[in-house]
């Protein structure tokens, strides 16, 4: 077993209340279970000693010419790990049938089919679970041959093969070897269930098959739901997918990514728990699934967040708080795991995140758009609740914060919470307006139209003819690219533009863009970190609205070389162009959707315009300093 794969050797399958990751040596090495913010079962993806993981490969010794590749079934979740070798090509599918209900369910299931399709390949199982993040022991109870319990606090995870397979005891862990030859298959079934619970059947192959097309005929019916038809079609239905896979479907939350502790810099302290759901990410995705589709998905997450705003249980009294569990509860107490020495040895590994009692007013504005994209504003007391928020932060907006990027450095002025507030009052006097509810919209105009005064006097610097991250500062913050998508300004304002010259200047390398410069503007952390694929993909999006269209899907083509074999990506790039930080990230994905639908769009107009457009060369345009075309507007001549 590779001790620590790249985090880009994974991918990821799930059932909507959990996920696990699989390497592309066959390796399990992540699955929390019964939710996705439950401790772990596996996670030698942290410490590869003590974490613990269920490998299922081809065995041949030091690989003995045998190749790996790993794809999904297309448009499915269906993992499939192939092994090829001198003896023959054999190759296991992973999947979890997906259980699309309102209901929770203690009892989740992962299915392991090998089978040999040339020649005769000898295969090796390992499973070594470690309960409770490594912390908690386990015991082994062994039904038969072919069924073993591991009994953990709370938990029982039961191990079942198909008949051809003996399941041997490892002192508290479990071992098998079987060899198969053309035609042949068998199934190895992982079950996890309240503690206590009696085993299910051992599995049958035909039981596996039924599985597996019940697992792929529920994606390919979900995906006939998507609307998109572009020019990534293939790229686009996998991050709806993983978006999909995302989100734990009992509530309609989904959550940020299926990890934690996975680092922005290797060796670094950056290593966050992304298990949670963050008003911000979620409400961003609101309209991108409507725009694919995907109308139930943005409707229950929007019950959902009708329900944080209408319940008002946070700890600090706010009506919101920036992030949540799955099930709407606020307490996300953040402990280190010191026991775990890291992926690669970045520590801390944390679990639960101590940026929930972060303010961030720009939650508001994100919230309130979601609530009311499509013209949709819900219930009646769903309105009554909303108009109390907007109210409080009529009283509040004008606070210094945390910011987006949760940074830990102190509060500030941020630019970006500033623009989501007025976000947050524009659509509000707009919907009041428009579906005649009652509100107090005097004061809200009056107070979005001073939040866009103090935005244009103190975010904007002179100097850097550009917007900035907060007032006391030059440093820009790619926050600031939603700016037109929004609503504040035009993407052709000639402020807009030079700020988008700025930012192309300072943040962006290649394709890839920073988030801000943390030596500039210090965030409480040490070390550093890559760029930040959510960026570099508003970063197209934001090129391809201000009509710069040959830079933006050149830009574009270029991020997509950075997802992995299965095309999946983590939150960032290092400076190799490997993916780091938590995987797979769903706000990533969500920005790649957002950035193939405008580029489509942008595109498509484009057909229709003779002569007009972007006509900088993609590849050498940045190698001379921009310049002000014939009507000033800063996008060339």
């Amino acid at each position: 077993m590779n001790r620590y794969p790249p985090i880009a050797e994974h991918g990821m399958v799930g059932d909507l209340q959990t996920a696990a990751l699989v390497a592309s040596d066959g390796t399990v090495d992540w699955w929390c279970t019964p939710r996705f913010d439950s401790p772990s079962v596996f996670a030698s993806l942290l410490d590869s000693e003590r974490g613990g993981y269920c490998r299922l490969a081809a065995e041949f010794p030091d690989g003995n010419g045998m190749s790996v590749r790993q794809l999904y079934l297309s448009d499915t979740a269906v993992l499939v790990t192939r092994f090829m070798a001198p003896g023959g090509v054999g190759e296991v599918a992973d999947f979890m049938v997906p259980d699309d209900s309102p209901t929770a369910s203690g009892v989740h299931r992962l299915v392991r089919v090998v089978r040999v399709v040339r020649g005769r390949l000898p295969f090796v199982l390992s499973c070594r679970p470690r309960f409770d993040y490594g912390r908690a022991p386990h015991t082994l109870e062994r039904t038969d041959e072919r069924s073993v319990t591991f009994r953990g606090p709370g938990t029982d995870l039961h191990l079942q093969s198909s008949p051809g397979v003996g399941l041997h005891p490892d002192g508290d862990d479990i071992s098998a070897r079987f060899t198969l030859s053309t035609g042949e298959a068998v199934a190895i079934v992982l079950t996890s269930t309240p503690g206590g619970d009696p085993a299910p059947p051992p599995p049958t192959l035909d039981g596996a098959a039924d599985a597996l097309e019940r697992c792929r005929g529920f994606w390919l019916s979900w995906l006939r739901s998507c609307t998109y038809r572009g020019r990534w079609q293939d790229i686009v239905n996998r991050s709806a997918i993983t978006l999909k896979l995302l989100t734990y479907a009992p509530t309609g939350a989904p959550i940020a990514a299926a990890t934690m502790g996975l680092p922005e810099q290797i060796g670094g302290e950056r290593n966050w728990d992304y298990r949670y759901t963050w008003i911000r990410d979620a409400s961003l995705s609101v309209r991108a699934l409507i725009d694919l589709g995907f109308q139930k998905e943005a409707h229950a997450f929007r019950r959902w967040l009708r329900d944080r705003i209408e319940a008002r249980t946070t700890p600090s009294a706010d009506p919101l708080q920036i992030m949540y569990r799955v099930d709407g509860d606020p307490r996300l107490s953040e402990e280190n795991l010191d026991h775990l020495e890291g992926y690669l040895g970045s520590r801390p590994v944390r679990a639960g995140n101590a940026a929930a009692d972060q303010l961030q007013l720009d939650i508001y504005g994100e919230a309130s758009d979601a609530l009311m994209v499509g013209g949709d504003i819900g219930a009646i007391r769903g309105w009554q609740a909303l108009t109390d928020v907007l109210d409080w932060l009529a009283d509040h907006w004008d606070q210094p914060d945390e910011g987006i990027w949760e940074t830990r450095g102190g509060r500030q002025n941020f630019t970006y919470s500033r623009l989501m507030t007025w976000v947050a009052f524009d659509r509000g006097v707009r919907a009041a307006t428009a579906f005649s509810r009652p509100a107090d919209t005097a004061r809200w105009t009056a107070t979005r139209d001073a939040v866009f005064r103090e935005i244009v006097g103190r975010g904007w610097h002179e100097k850097r003819r550009a917007f900035v991250q907060h007032y006391d500062t030059d440093v820009l913050d790619a926050s600031l690219l939603l700016m037109p998508k929004v609503g504040f300004l035009s993407p052709h304002d000639p402020d807009w533009l030079s700020t988008l010259d700025a930012m192309g200047e300072e943040l962006v390398s290649d394709s890839l863009v920073y988030r801000y410069d943390p030596t500039a503007s210090p965030d409480g952390l040490r070390g550093s970190e890559g760029t930040f694929n959510l960026c570099s993909f508003f970063h197209v999006e934001a090129l391809a609205r201000s009509g710069r269209l040959n830079q933006a899907r050149h830009a574009f083509d270029k991020m997509l070389t950075y997802a992995n074999h299965v095309g999946l990506f983590a939150e960032e790039i290092g400076p190799s162009g490997e993916q780091l930080g938590n995987f797979p990230q769903a706000f990533t994905h969500l920005a790649l959707v957002t950035a193939a639908m405008a580029l489509d769009e942008e595109l498509d107009k484009e057909q229709f315009r003779p002569g007009s457009g972007d006509h900088r060369h993609p590849v050498t345009h940045g190698l001379t300093p921009p310049t002000a075309g014939p009507g000033g507007d800063g996008t060339g001549g």
